[in-house]
């Protein structure tokens, strides 16, 4: 039984990576996928075991692994060393058992082969078919996205709220970005639920923000560079101070998908409408003063965007571009 070894950051997993990992599998019966994580990069190496994990969930042969570092146990070079292959066979074989062979589009895989005495298989070496790298999609995320593992671009989604009190067009503006920017957004959950804001009720602020955090979390799968949300956990626990003077306890993972790159905060300069579901004028405008007060409670940073409807458009995409 054949066991080949691919290693790599995978910092971000690429359509090259992809490539080198489909090949190698095609030619062993276990494929170890080596996830080598640097305690000096930014990107958890759990996160990328996960984009590893995703990406390959339907091939049985193929096994990730984990391996966190530290820069001054292992050396971390981007050019082929002898010497640093050799720390690193040393390494590998002290926590994998015994590799056939060693797939790899740089010479770096012939001396760790060398090492771990097995054979070695370059892939592509010139990168005839995918010519990038991790490093070059570092430098530019959006300039390379297609070049990303699907499992990987939910991680780099810049995620924008579009928040702010009732009747001062959020709902509109949200799909109006996402049209611009060609991607996807997460409407306000509160209408699929109640009809009224005066119907609403503790258990309903509660169900509203769960489904909202799922839809934030289900979009963000297809979500193309960004996504728009209309309203986030805080104007819904706001709503719940504003209307119960209650808190309002959410579970971790509802609070981890709201977390957002930008705020976009509406202001209430733009016409009342009252469409028979929102608040009186009155305490829509208490209600506007109330969700500011609660965002910078928290510190949380909000722009924010006055004037009529085309003025908050071009504001917004100016401020979104500068992300």
């Amino acid at each position: 039984m054949a066991t080949g070894l691919v290693l790599g950051k995978f910092y971000p997993l690429h359509v090259g990576h992809i490539a080198l990992i489909e090949f190698a599998q095609k030619q062993c019966d276990e494929l170890i996928v080596l996830v080598c994580a640097s305690n000096n990069e930014n990107i958890a190496g759990l996160t990328r075991l996960k984009w590893i994990q995703e990406t390959f969930k339907n091939s049985p042969r193929i096994r990730p692994a984990l391996l966190n570092y530290s820069e001054q146990e292992l050396p971390n070079t981007s050019i082929p060393s002898k010497d640093v292959s050799k720390v690193w066979a040393t390494k590998i074989t002290s926590i994998l058992s015994k590799i056939d062979v060693v797939f790899s589009s740089e010479t770096y895989g012939e001396y760790l082969a060398e090492f771990l005495k097995c054979s070695s298989v370059l892939f592509e070496p010139l990168r005839t078919t995918n010519n990038i790298s991790a490093s070059e999609i570092r430098q530019n995320i959006f300039k390379n996205w297609g070049y990303l593992a699907n499992s990987a671009k939910p991680y780099f989604v810049k995620k924008v709220c579009i928040c702010g009190t009732e009747s001062t067009g959020k709902s509109i503006l949200t799909e109006k970005l996402a049209i611009h920017f060609q991607t996807d957004f997460v409407s306000e959950m509160a209408r699929e639920i109640i009809e009224e804001t005066d119907e609403c009720t503790e258990q309903h602020l509660k169900q509203i923000a769960e489904l909202h955090a799922k839809a934030i979390n289900n979009k963000l799968k297809t979500a193309n560079k960004f996504l728009f949300v209309d309203t986030d956990i805080n104007i819904t626990c706001s709503y719940s101070k504003f209307l119960f003077a209650k808190e309002l306890l959410v579970e971790k993972w509802i609070e981890e998908a709201n977390q957002f790159d930008l705020y976009l905060y509406l202001e209430n300069d733009a016409p009342y409408i009252q469409d028979g579901s929102r608040l009186d004028k009155q305490r829509r405008d208490k209600l506007n003063i109330f969700h500011k007060e609660e965002l910078t409670n928290k510190r949380i940073k909000f722009e924010l965007v006055t004037g009529n409807w085309q003025e908050r458009f071009e504001k917004s995409v100016s401020l979104i571009y500068k992300l």
